[in-house]
């Protein structure tokens, strides 16, 4: 865990002392993302440099697993955690491998194991070894040189990682990916990071917490989906504007919205056994047809089953779409909105029927976790 107490820069300056950081405190639990978002000149990268004191704090402490850095030596504290800037700051004259090594070496890596940690992390960050780890800084693209400032940044394998806008310079394609491909890092490192950023999806997508600050202070500290519906005041709740609502799409996943407890119909039944199914559960659309195997390959229509006669696999409408567990809210609007419907089958990674989702489902989620500012 890394705990923030009473945090506080003030620089003097010719006009006057000016305060950056005034008394900022918060935990951010072991394994976690915390997000520090805020517009510029809010103190959230001040805040991040006075952790491994790039930047001295005029007061509080920071601990590190219950340890006071206070008084650390600076150099063996930088040592312990991993740090990654926009700019990358990799060594050009220096190979990939030698890159990566620069913190296991001074910490008195043999070169076998240093050789293998670098080999491991390129791996991890879809860089194949024997291509890259010869090859120099300015022989790869932008995308390829941050992924590198990442694992470099992990190659000693530190508690904690500080992380300053690592993703704001590469172009939009490639940072999703590198943000995916991050996050997957990250479920299998289990690190504990602080993050700046200035982009509001990005935080969302990524943090398990989100500060946000202003002016110098920590407005509020909460889990993304309650900063989202529950804004604390005026400010956090313009900053991140009126579509709150559709960026908490992005938050909740298929399995915590459908309907998992569906009846369905096979195509041996008759179409008056699917109207009665639909009149118990007060279906006024259409129910849930499934193979042998539990699949949903259709669905039968209430106003086919009130109108026609026979089995329902002789009178229903295919699949165009489905969505799967763990797809989030915007994925499934985007699938609604393309295939003009406002139902989706959802399916386990076997294919196999899980439940339903409808829009209308999606808006009764939001609206029950949703409370407007009092």
């Amino acid at each position: 865990m890394i705990r923030i107490e009473n945090l506080t820069k003030v620089f003097e300056t010719p006009e006057g002392p000016v305060t950056a950081a005034d008394h900022i405190t918060m935990d951010v639990p072991d394994g976690e993302i915390c997000i520090l978002l805020g517009p510029s000149g809010c103190g959230k990268t001040t805040t991040l440099k006075m952790i491994n004191r790039i930047i001295e704090p005029t007061s509080g402490r920071v601990s590190i697993n219950d340890e006071d850095t206070t008084g650390m030596n600076t150099t063996d504290l930088r040592r312990s955690i991993g740090y990654v800037i926009q700019q990358i700051g990799l060594f050009p004259n220096m190979t990939i491998e030698e890159n990566i090594s620069v913190v296991p070496r001074l910490l008195g890596w043999d070169r076998k194991r240093t050789r293998e940690r670098a080999r491991e992390l390129l791996d991890m960050v879809a860089l194949d070894p024997s291509a890259f780890m010869g090859r120099y800084p300015g022989e790869l693209s932008g995308g390829q040189q941050q992924r590198v400032g990442v694992i470099r940044a992990l190659a000693a394998d530190p508690p904690v990682l500080l992380m300053d806008e690592p993703f704001g310079a590469i172009d939009p394609i490639n940072r999703a990916v590198i943000q995916d491909e991050f996050l997957r890092m990250h479920s299998e490192l289990n690190k504990t990071i602080l993050f700046v950023s200035h982009d509001i999806d990005e935080a969302i997508k990524m943090g398990d917490r989100i500060a946000i600050f202003r002016a110098g202070q920590l407005v509020q500290y909460d889990r993304p989906d309650d900063l989202l519906a529950h804004p604390k005041n005026d400010f956090v709740e313009s900053f991140f504007g009126e579509d709150r609502a559709l960026k908490r799409m992005q938050l909740a996943r298929v399995r915590d919205v459908m309907e998992d407890d569906v009846p369905v119909v096979r195509h041996d039944d008759d179409l008056r056994r699917a109207l009665e199914l639909m009149d118990e559960r007060g279906y006024h659309y259409a129910i849930t047809l499934v193979n042998e195997h539990h699949q949903p390959v259709g669905m039968v229509m209430r106003s086919t089953a009130e109108t026609r006669r026979g089995k329902c696999g002789e009178h229903y409408y295919g699949v165009d779409a489905l969505a799967h567990l763990d797809d989030d809210l915007r994925k499934v609007a985007s699938l609604m909105f393309s295939h003009d419907t406002t139902w989706l089958a959802c399916v386990d990674e076997d294919g196999r029927l899980a439940g339903t989702l409808t829009q209308r489902g999606i808006t009764r989620y939001l609206g029950a976790t949703y409370r407007p500012q009092e």
